[in-house]
């Protein structure tokens, strides 16, 4: 079997991986990236945040997503029947990034991993990891490709960026189940031949469809657009069609999209559909190695979290684990754990208040406070760990608070 010897291993070549194989290159250490799929391929996770663009930046990727021409995000629009609450990330409370991309996944992570190997970094499509064996900090890497040739890879430290796949959590039995409860989602991407010709048409919109449902509407600079309904599983149960016919019918029973999708032609030849997608791990890093983006935990895609916190994540993993290998002592528990699961529970704050009905209260309410809505706009521009921010250090009163005067003053208007 051949034997093959780096400094740090990634698995996964997705924003995550890309992101962490790029850092850990620049800083002259030799690495390899092993990815069980072949590119490129769809996933979701089409609208990106400001702060991504500090993590694309730190890992000299910035630029190479620039070149592909993507839509440019500078904010999201809320819609609740005939309420609108727009956030614009200029206007946001903390200093930094205030635009981003939109992007068709397929082509946003084929470029940084064709950027990957345009820098000398292998790696190898079609390989999936079958086996681990840890020595300390030190691990063989057992891995097959798709022609069933298998090698083994000696490692100093092993990043798992494997996102869905989950490729350590499922050797080393880390899976564990997510404290939210199940949902579902029925998506497509459509030709948007009826995209309005107003201003700002090209912004994704996030609709309150009715109580736990929503729908995203993600605009793409290639002309299309993606559309998916996410809701408990028993709301799709009701609609008993083939998927087109079912997400056509969801279409059609939004006044705000109707006109837009209903005749829209669909790009895929069906839609596509994720349920359960929610997840945790009992561990995120152990001797030898630390897990990132979706391989430690997701949430769920309301607020388009989940690059966000794959390339932050990435990125401090890999400036950690360069770290170790050259010889210094790192505290993972806080410099890696404690600061991602700081982020990650700030939004979990908000993807509860949204699924509780709360944030919509305070979204759309004519009386927030402007202040207040910057510290929020700060949060939906994925800068979670800005402590200066009285809604993101307090978020687990904070946004209960608010929710509870706004819900008062409504009672006393009425």
């Amino acid at each position: 079997m051949t034997q093959e010897h780096v400094d740090i291993l990634v698995i996964g070549a997705g924003p995550s991986g890309c992101v962490s194989s790029s850092i850990v290159h620049n800083n002259g250490l030799k690495v390899m990236v092993v990815e069980k799929e072949n590119f490129p391929r769809f996933v979701i996770g089409e609208s990106l945040l400001p702060r991504c663009m500090v993590a694309l930046t730190e890992a000299g990727l910035v630029d190479t997503v620039a070149d592909q021409n993507f839509q440019k995000k500078f904010g999201a629009k809320f819609l609740q029947e005939d309420k609108v609450c727009e956030f614009t990330f200029a206007d946001q409370f903390t200093e930094g990034w205030n635009w981003t991309w939109q992007v068709p996944r397929a082509d946003f992570d084929s470029s940084m991993a064709n950027k990957l190997v345009e820098k000398g970094i292998p790696v190898h499509f079609e390989t999936a990891v079958t086996a681990i064996e840890f020595k300390g900090t030190d691990s063989i890497t057992t891995v097959k490709d798709k022609d069933g040739n298998e090698r083994q890879i000696h490692a100093k430290y092993v990043i798992d960026s494997s996102g869905w796949g989950r490729a350590l959590p499922r050797l080393l039995d880390l899976d564990e189940p997510s404290s939210f409860p199940a949902r579902k989602t029925l998506f497509a991407h459509f030709k948007d031949i009826n995209r309005p010709d107003t201003h700002n048409n090209s912004q994704i919109i996030i609709i309150d469809h009715k109580p736990q449902v929503w729908i995203w509407v993600i605009p793409f600079s290639n002309g299309n657009v993606s559309c998916g309904f996410v809701g408990k599983p028993e709301f799709f149960d009701d609609f008993k069609g083939t998927a087109e016919e079912n997400l056509r019918a969801m279409i059609n029973s939004e006044l705000n999209i109707r006109e837009r999708l209903n005749d829209a032609p669909m790009v895929w030849e069906e839609p596509k559909t994720i349920e359960g997608y929610a997840i945790a791990t009992k561990k995120h890093y152990g001797d030898g190695f630390v897990l990132t983006g979706n391989a430690a935990e997701f949430l769920d895609p309301i607020f388009s979290s989940g690059v966000t916190f794959a390339v932050e994540s990435g990125m401090v993993a890999a400036k950690l684990a360069c770290r170790q290998v050259k010889g210094e002592n790192v505290d993972w528990e806080n410099d890696y754990k404690k600061y991602i699961m700081d982020g990650v529970n700030c939004f979990r704050t908000y993807v509860r208040a949204w699924y509780e009905g709360k944030l919509q209260d305070i979204f759309f309410s004519p009386q927030i406070d402007e202040n207040i809505k910057k510290m929020i706009c700060s949060v939906l521009a994925g800068y979670v760990w800005d402590k200066e921010n009285y809604y993101v250090k307090n978020h687990d009163r904070a946004i209960d608070t608010l929710a509870s005067v706004v819900r008062m003053n409504k009672k006393e208007v009425a």
